[in-house]
């Protein structure tokens, strides 16, 4: 799900709410069977904190006989954060990890100066109907990491610190908030929190964070008198405490960071300070340079013609 052919997403309507700096309505591709929403990068903004790259999966249920097949392809300059709420995945990459990502555990990739990986069903939950619903994301890479060797970490749901307390509930899945703090380890200061919110509940989003986005999964939320449904990216106002409600209930991903402080160009699934990297890169896939994943080297996706 780390990439498909598409415009950028589309900025919202002007906003009366001075809290809201950028609303963003993701673009949808059909990718198999379901709805993959892109919410980063857009033209108008590429990046929130370290995150380069936002994608909403599903929720959608893949039909008997269908399976998620993302056969193996490359990653430079950032790391991978595939998070589920619903369905597995098995991750294989070239570093010879094979793992099956539970909804609720975090999957960090590195991918550094180079990586391979595939993204598939499991090969024994085939045959029967499949749930997916989840995210992936991308976090670019700070200068002086961008070539670091790659990594991979999975850290399990029961690891993840969880809070619920008047009608509020969530998993800190990166970073800290509200005096919890995740065990994930990144590059740079990350903020990646799930929150949901019970009908007429609100919770207080602290200003402590450079840059700060909503991503709204379900529901509805309330900022400042303006209502916002699912499936639309909010970018906040810096410097400003939010209190965020929902007068039905709703469900959304609070995520940002330390702004990374110099520019990152993305091309397909390169990310980089340098255009002449992304260059290296291509030429590189396309000549066979990267390392195959083991058990699962028969097929890759190519090279996009443009």
């Amino acid at each position: 799900m780390s990439f498909f052919p598409g415009n950028d997403p589309q900025p919202g309507d002007r906003l009366a709410c001075d809290a809201i700096e950028l609303m963003v309505i993701p673009n949808a591709r059909d990718i198999g069977g379901f709805a993959v929403r892109r919410a980063l990068p857009t033209a108008r903004r590429r990046l929130v904190g370290p995150f380069i790259f936002f994608d909403r999966m599903g929720p959608a249920i893949l039909r008997a006989g269908e399976a998620l097949d993302v056969r193996p392809h490359p990653h430079i300059g950032l790391s991978t954060v595939t998070y589920l709420f619903d369905g597995r995945i098995r991750h294989r990459d070239s570093l010879g990890t094979e793992i099956v990502i539970e909804p609720g555990d975090v999957n960090l990739m590195t991918a550094g100066r180079g990586i391979v990986h595939s993204e598939r069903s499991p090969e024994e939950m085939r045959g029967s109907p499949l749930s997916i619903s989840g995210l992936q994301t991308w976090l670019a890479l700070p200068d002086d990491r961008e070539e670091i060797a790659p990594d991979f970490a999975n850290t399990p749901r029961v690891n993840l610190p969880e809070f619920s307390a008047e009608g509020v509930s969530g998993r800190v899945v990166i970073g800290d908030f509200h005096g919890l703090r995740s065990p994930v380890t990144t590059y740079s200061e990350t903020l990646y929190v799930d929150i949901r919110l019970e009908p007429g509940a609100q919770i207080q989003i602290p200003a402590a964070t450079e840059e700060r986005a909503l991503y709204v999964l379900a529901g509805d939320l309330d900022i400042a008198g303006d209502r916002f449904p699912a499936d639309r990216l909010l970018v906040l106002r810096p410097g400003d405490e939010i209190v965020v409600g929902s007068e039905g209930g709703g469900h959304f991903m609070l995520f940002g960071g330390a702004s990374l402080g110099s520019k990152r160009y993305i091309w397909w699934n390169f990310v980089s300070s340098s255009r002449e990297r992304i260059e290296q890169a291509k030429e590189e896939w396309r000549t066979g340079r990267f390392d195959i994943i083991p058990g699962d080297e028969e097929e890759f996706v190519p090279l996009p013609e443009n």
